[in-house]
């Protein structure tokens, strides 16, 4: 916001001109373009991990749902063996390739008066699919003792983990509610019917 309304407004623009030509060319304004995908990056790879781990990421899984605990559990540890583990080896491998290329070529803004050292933030793929690989690897272990493990561990397990895809308590009582309200609908309108037919029997 800042940006946008120092660029907007000529006092300002003029004056952050003159001060960019008296610095050598360091521009705030294109600075602070730079710095915010940097901070968007930042937040959003940081954040895979943890969403993972609290089941926050979108799941496009309306079968599995209907499923029981343990159906579930083998689905999310397929998934895992077969695709996240791979894709995360795969992603952490490309990403060191990527900010160590960027490194090597001293890569910076794309304008010249942006931010310089561009694989600092790259390196932060690195980091992001890195705790998103522990993540993965923490959900495997409590679903590996969910499923193999005994009693007590079991118990745990399904309380750490946050995969299930379990109705919350105010969603099942409206839809207990919306089922009773219908079955009473049915029940009034059965009886009106059974009353119409009386009514007819004793006509004739």
């Amino acid at each position: 916001m800042f940006d946008v309304i120092t660029r907007k407004l000529d006092y300002t623009r003029l004056l952050f001109s003159d001060w960019a030509m008296s610095m050598g060319g360091i521009s705030i304004s294109t600075i602070l373009q730079d710095l915010q995908w940097h901070f968007h990056a930042v937040i959003l790879l940081l954040s895979f991990g943890f969403g993972y781990l609290a089941n926050a990421h979108v799941r496009v899984d309306i079968f599995r749902e209907m499923l029981a605990h343990r159906k579930q559990a083998w689905i999310e540890l397929i998934g895992l063996v077969l695709l996240a583990l791979p894709f995360m080896f795969i992603m952490i491998d490309e990403s060191y390739e990527l900010t160590q290329m960027s490194f090597t070529q001293g890569e910076g803004s794309e304008s010249l008066s942006g931010i310089d050292k561009r694989w600092i933030i790259k390196s932060v793929l690195i980091i992001g699919f890195t705790v998103l690989l522990m993540a993965i690897v923490a959900t495997f272990f409590r679903l590996v003792g969910f499923l193999f493990g005994n009693a007590e561990t079991r118990l745990d397990a399904e309380r750490s983990l946050q995969i299930f895809a379990d109705e919350s308590t105010e969603l099942r009582l409206a839809r207990e509610a919306a089922e009773r309200a219908l079955a009473e609908e049915e029940d009034a309108l059965v009886a009106a019917a059974d009353a119409a037919a009386s009514a007819a029997g004793r006509g004739r």
